[in-house]
Formats: structure tokens, C-alpha cells, sequence
């Protein structure tokens, strides 16, 4: 997938919009927000790093270790409390559908 594709994946959910809060000149990263229109909150971070692209996502304390343990593509999140979020690498060991489901996770938690 490609960070469009990503980000056109995300806008399908309801009450959402793309958001670009944390880019500055001097910075090597190119963040995407994807907030929720409502009570502004984010539940995607987009961002490409080393040539690859990554996604942060919240998840839930309880599940965040088990899934790091199954999928070797998932790390704590990247500048996010590890405890609440997680790093997805997109075209990884993470298929488009679990993708999708960790998705709709976060933004049923931000909600």
C-alpha cells in the first residue's frame, strides 16, 4: 500500500479529516494526521521513515504486547506512550485486512 492508499483508507470512516499538525521545515518527517472531526482527536499517525511507511495506531493496554509478540512488524508506538499506541510498518507482516481492523480499532477507542 501507498501512503494515499493509506490515507484514502482511513478518510472512508465517518466524521474524519486529514491533518498536517506537526510538519515544520527543519523536519525530516512528513506526519499525517487522520482526526476525528467531532472532538478533534487523532487515531492515525502517518509517516515514512527509512523508505518505508508506518502508521501509529491505539490500541488497547491490554492487547498492545500480545500483538507485538504475534506480528514482527508491529512496534511501541514511534514519539506516542508506548503503553497506548503501536507502530504498524504497511507491507509488512501485516496483512491489508488486519490493517484495516487495527484501524477501526483505534478510531472506535478515540472516538
Amino acid at each position: 500500500m501507498t501512503r494515499k492508499q493509506i490515507i484514502s483508507l482511513c478518510l472512508k470512516l465517518n466524521n474524519v479529516y486529514e491533518d498536517y499538525p506537526f510538519n515544520k521545515r527543519q523536519s525530516n518527517l512528513l506526519w499525517t494526521t487522520i482526526r476525528h472531526k467531532a472532538n478533534k482527536k487523532i487515531f492515525a499517525l502517518i509517516f515514512e521513515r527509512d523508505d518505508k511507511l508506518y502508521i501509529n495506531l491505539k490500541c488497547e493496554p491490554q492487547y498492545v504486547d500480545e500483538i507485538r509478540e504475534l506480528k514482527a512488524d508491529v512496534f511501541p508506538g514511534f514519539h506516542m506512550n508506548k503503553r497506548h499506541w503501536n507502530t504498524v510498518m504497511v507491507n509488512g507482516d501485516v496483512s491489508e485486512k488486519e490493517l484495516t481492523k487495527m484501524i477501526e480499532h483505534s478510531y472506535r477507542l478515540t472516538l
